[in-house]
């Protein structure tokens, strides 16, 4: 038991920062937090945390962030009330859409808007009321690749399935590293424990990487694959399963479609062929698929360095084919999909499931719209090429694309270019810098919590609420009505009832749920996101139906349990799960066939001589948490790693400065030898190059550290999918002569 568990002045949340959910308490005297300890009680996470959850006081009271609305005149900032800022985004959006349309709008979102109360459950209400011509986001960053390969193969986008990773007797991880990023779209309360407790039960741990992450370090075999070769590798899995007579369906025999094209499609991939573009033995692939067919249960995870990557569509595809034809996929110790106590993403899905994967071409590339947004890629070259569509104005919530998103170089150069920009963010960051107006966002204990984002993500079925913890600043709208209103004035009508916008959303959630929208509304007065919360509990699987069942829950179910509430584990959905137009599993779209041929050129090509990665550090959070003195105190970290057999090579030692360029930038970095890389990559940390001109992060500004996308060229792309390719860059090193 915690020992500030019985004070009163401790209060039971949980952190928002990623999907660990992990709970925390917090100490709070008058108005200050002065200490956050695990929360040993808590339903999910049982005491286990990281280091950032313990920093959300001092991201709190962080004198640099941002607490009223910000507008610029010229090259100063000053303070401004919510009406007046509101007022000069009316202004500034009513010239842009009198000189150039509609079309000159664009909206861009991220991450960190996904942690929102309101947000979360509102920027669908904004993008829909902004009627932007383009949109774009972080998910063409880091997640695309996953969303095209759900949304071909199972109906739904955000049909995610997630490894049983506590009953499995074989973990095999690819591009994915929870010693640094904990279980990314992958909901579980310590990842490194659960992978601890499988070895001590017998299991085993695979990790296929070129870097020997923590992770790898943490499992019984690190395989040192070549960075963007994992779907060849899959493939040559696929092949072995068909051609040793492996292939076993169990019961999905009759749910699938496609077997025989994928038994086609691997013809051309013995892991022989495969070995020299992998780097990895043919006995090594060939042992690996016979040990997933072996294991009475496993379990095949691919994250971000699957995603991130040249052919992120067809390795993320890959993961679940394997799952499939060996039987674990929608099975116990597998794979399964997640029962959430609150269905939100029913609801008010981001992308609905009946709508076209492909949208029209953009403007300036001809990049095909997916899943409903364009490559962020993209957005630079359609803000500063001239012509009809050019974009002149811009919203972004909760993202700072300038050190996120690849070109960043000619980003930073397009945003001083538009005619409008207004940003909702805590901070005056190399993306905000340039805008006109920006709202401040809500820190994450001045509004209630209930992740959106995480028990999709999750085998554990439960739910966990807090209040909110401070009051924001006096005057200040609720998140909705920022969002509602901001979205009503980009789509030309500023004048709109918000309230009336309001009732209409929630109304259409009511009408997917079957209950009536006069009963919901009667029972549900209190507008914005906790009537939402309400409605998805009372009619999600376990709720109460507005009283149809009357032993179900409500959301005060869980307000009288402030340190959550678990009911059970996920079990297989079957059928019912698939929502593609056949009823079944899809495990050859023709979309994913199309690419192999991408493939096939690139295993024929003569390998870059270095190329680059990113790396994760459990202490950041991409670019945002770096203004936060705790978690970046200490050992330098925005390091180049290199191999000792590149280092000797290239005349470089720990310490010294290396010039690294590719073909959109170079930078100077200092150089960090370590033998826990494949000798031919290099590796750079995300999120950082923080202090540029303009900026108010004084504490980030100090470790600034080099921007990693300075060196990812914004055409370079998986063009399956459009998502960034931030892992497989070729780059070249020299010593740098004038540091």
């Amino acid at each position: 038991m915690n020992s500030l568990s019985e004070d009163p002045s401790v209060h039971r949340r949980a952190c928002p920062l990623c999907e660990g959910m992990c709970g925390i308490r917090v100490k709070v005297e008058g108005e200050r937090v002065v200490a956050i300890r695990p929360d040993f009680d808590n339903a999910f996470s049982r005491g286990h945390i990281c280091p950032k959850g313990t920093t959300l006081g001092d991201l709190h009271h962080d004198p640099d962030r941002l607490r009223r609305p910000m507008i610029r005149d010229g090259t100063q900032w000053r303070e401004a009330s919510w009406e007046e800022a509101f007022e000069r985004i009316e202004t500034l959006v009513h010239g842009v859409r009198e000189r150039h349309g509609q079309e000159a709008f664009a909206f861009y979102g991220g991450n960190m808007s996904k942690g929102g109360f309101d947000t979360a459950r509102y920027t669908a209400l904004l993008v829909r009321e902004g009627r932007f011509a383009q949109r774009f986001s972080s998910s063409s960053v880091d997640q695309l690749p996953k969303n095209v390969s759900n949304f071909l193969m199972y109906g739904d986008m955000w049909k995610m399935p997630i490894p049983d990773i506590d009953h499995t007797d074989l973990f095999v991880i690819l591009g994915g590293n929870p010693a640094a990023s904990k279980g990314s779209i992958f909901s579980h309360r310590d990842v490194m424990g659960a992978i601890k407790l499988l070895r001590a039960r017998g299991g085993k741990v695979i990790v296929i990487d070129p870097v020997r992450t923590g992770t790898a370090q943490a499992a019984d075999q690190w395989i040192a694959l070549r960075p963007g070769s994992d779907a060849a590798l899959l493939l040559a899995i696929v092949h072995v399963l068909f051609a040793e007579n492996l292939v076993r369906l169990k019961h999905l025999a009759g749910q699938v479609n496609g077997v025989d094209e994928v038994r086609a499609a691997a013809l051309d991939y013995p892991p022989e062929r495969v070995a020299g573009f992998c780097g990895v033995p043919a006995d090594v692939i060939r042992t690996l698929a016979r040990q997933i067919a072996a294991a009475p249960r496993a379990a095949v995870y691919g994250r971000i360095g699957t995603c991130t990557q040249t052919f992120g569509t067809l390795a993320s595809w890959l993961v679940d084919v394997v799952g499939a034809l060996t039987g674990n996929l929608d099975a116990a110790g597998g794979t399964l999909w997640s029962t959430q106590v609150a269905p939100h993403l029913a609801l008010a899905p981001p992308y609905p499931t009946n709508a076209p994967l492909l949208g029209k071409p953009n403007r300036v590339r001809g990049a095909r719209g997916i899943l409903g947004q364009y490559p962020a890629s993209c957005l630079a070259e359609e803000i500063d090429t001239p012509g009809p569509g050019q974009i002149h104005a811009l919203v972004t919530l909760g993202c700072n694309p300038v050190l996120s998103a690849p070109g960043s170089a000619r980003l930073d150069a397009a945003l001083p270019l538009l005619d409008c920009m207004v940003c909702v963010d805590m901070y005056l960051n190399e993306t905000t810098r340039h805008a006109h107006v920006i709202l401040p966002a809500l820190s994450p204990l001045e509004q209630p919590h209930w992740d959106v984002w995480s028990w999709p993500f999750s085998l554990t079925i439960g739910g966990h609420y807090a209040p909110a913890l401070f009051a924001p600043e006096a005057g200040r709208p609720e998140d909705w009505r920022v969002l509602a209103r901001l979205g009503s004035i980009f789509g030309g009508q500023p004048e709109a009832d918000l309230d009336a916008l309001d009732d209409a959303y929630f109304g259409a959630m009511c009408d997917q749920t079957g209950i009536a929208r006069n009963i919901a509304f009667a029972a549900l007065p209190q507008r914005g996101a906790r009537r939402i919360l309400e409605l998805c509990i009372r009619t999600g699987p376990f709720g109460d139906r507005f009283g149809e069942k009357p032993n179900g829950m409500t959301l005060q179910t869980f307000i009288a349990q402030p340190d959550g509430l678990l009911l059970g584990h996920a079990e297989a959905q079957g059928p019912a799960a698939i929502k593609t137009p056949s009823g079944r599993i899809e495990l050859a779209p023709p979309h994913m066939l199309a690419d192999l041929p991408r493939l096939e050129e690139a295993m024929a090509a003569t390998p870059p001589d270095l190329v680059l990665v990113s790396r994760r550090h459990i202490r950041s959070l991409n670019s945002w948490m770096h203004n936060v003195d705790t978690l970046v105190r200490g050992k330098e970290r925005c390091t180049l790693h290199i191999h000792p057999q590149d280092a000797a090579r290239l005349g470089l030692a720990d310490g010294d400065v290396a010039e690294v360029s590719s073909a959109s930038g170079r930078l100077q970095v200092f150089a960090e030898v370590d033998d826990g890389i494949r000798p031919g990559v290099v590796s750079l940390p995300h999120g950082w190059g923080h202090g540029g001109p303009g900026t108010r992060t004084q504490v980030s500004a100090q470790h600034a550290g080099v921007n990693i996308n300075l060196l990812s060229p914004g055409s370079l792309v998986d063009e399956a999918s459009g998502n960034a390719v931030l892992n497989g860059i070729p780059v070249h090193i020299e010593r740098a002569t004038a540091p």
